[in-house]
């Protein structure tokens, strides 16, 4: 079974046996569940094994993920001035709706941390702080980091398995909806295909079948609506969507904070992002062959953040704002927080400027991703979109 891409493996580092070993039974997994569907698997169930497979997936194993030993680095493993600022528009929605926050994948945990510190510093510490994480080893892992860095309010975060049946505050994501399983669509003269997967002579391989029903007909309303040469392929999430509407039906007053990559459905599927947004990322490596070594590897894909908001509206949530991660932590009081060290202190002010230089800039993070805001019963404007707002975009 696949587990070296010829292509992939040239340039990017060697995994150890253990993780070969891991890699390989995972393999075996998904070539299993193949078989047993008859051959072929979409490449959202594809994605869902490689990350999500108790045990084996990427986020479901031990390996290492995040930060400079990881695979990448995410903007809470940068610098602690993220959550610092972060905490401002956080210290608002809190007030607005309930002292409750909910993060959904912790990561780390590094972004929790850091956000309990600077609100318990403000003032406005959240009486409980959940995280919903599947991941047992990542919850092991986000106690350690929170009960190292902040012990004093460990006692305030709870782990979740599930969705509450109701809830009032924050809903907080930072990347988590980019690792969410997608459909990959073919537009073809003649018809719309599904790309899938299939085993060959022991090896994953690319499949085309015509697609059908609810993906079907996202393809032909996206065909309406967007310039698709022939042979244009992209992705289609009909998982963000639906998770979106579930977290609606849930809250009561409160908002959903999202922080990832992607664009508005024009520039998404605008005709020269002809083969998709796919990426994987090993050892701070990013490629574009999602069948190298199953399991050690993320794979993501950008965000329609149209699709978002459409999936909110229609559910009943408002769209409360959405922006570049520059401008919104610009408006959150970012250049306050550098101000916080002083320049004269060159050991520490010199690696977080660095550090924030990549949170703003446009050729690193600061253009790219993107901060949207979507609630229930907040009128008052929120602070992160006062200025740059681009909802209109949408």
């Amino acid at each position: 079974m696949l587990t070296r891409s010829p292509q992939a493996a040239a340039s990017l580092p060697s995994p150890t046996a253990d993780a070969l070993a891991v890699s390989a039974a995972l393999s075996r997994h998904i070539s299993a569940s193949i078989n047993a569907a008859g051959g072929w698997i979409g490449f959202d169930r594809f994605m869902d094994l490689a990350l999500y497979t108790p045990g084996m997936g990427y986020y479901a194993g031990g390996a290492q993920k995040f930060g400079a030993a990881g695979d990448f680095l995410t903007a809470p493993e940068l610098c602690p001035a993220f959550a610092q600022t972060l905490a401002g528009q956080i210290a608002q929605l809190l007030v607005l709706s309930g002292p409750q926050i909910i993060e959904v994948g912790a990561g780390s945990g590094q972004l929790a941390a850091d956000l309990l510190l600077e609100l318990e510093l403000r003032g406005v510490l959240p009486e409980r702080y959940g995280i919903l994480e599947l991941s047992g080893e990542l919850r092991a892992r986000q106690c350690e980091t929170i009960g190292r860095q902040a012990s004093h309010l460990l006692p305030r975060v709870l782990w979740l398995d599930r969705l509450p049946a109701h809830f009032d505050g924050l809903v907080l994501a930072n990347e988590v909806l980019d690792a969410m399983p997608a459909h990959l669509v073919l537009w073809n003269r003649e018809a719309i295909a599904e790309r899938g997967v299939a085993v060959d002579n022991g090896q994953f391989a690319w499949r085309d079948r015509p697609a059908s029903g609810r993906l079907l007909e996202r393809a032909q309303a996206l065909a309406a609506e967007c310039e698709f040469v022939p042979g244009y392929l992209s992705e289609i999430s009909l998982a963000a969507p639906a998770w979106i509407a579930q977290w609606a039906a849930v809250l009561g007053r409160g908002a959903l904070l999202l922080i990832d990559y992607g664009f508005p459905r024009r520039e998404f599927y605008h005709p020269q992002r002809c083969a998709g947004t796919l990426m994987c990322h090993y050892r701070h490596h990013a490629h574009g062959e999602p069948f190298y070594l199953p399991g050690l590897q993320d794979i993501t894909l950008h965000v329609d953040f149209t699709a978002i908001v459409e999936a909110g509206c229609e559910a009943g949530l408002d769209l409360l704002g959405y922006t570049t991660q520059s401008s919104f932590l610009f408006n959150c009081g970012l250049t306050e927080i550098l101000a916080r060290t002083s320049v004269g202190d060159s050991l520490c002010y010199l690696p977080l400027a660095n550090a924030v230089q990549k949170l703003v800039s446009p050729a690193e993070m600061g253009e790219l991703f993107k901060v949207i805001a979507l609630g229930k019963g907040i009128r008052e404007p929120l602070l992160g979109f006062v200025s740059g707002d681009r909802s209109a975009t949408l």
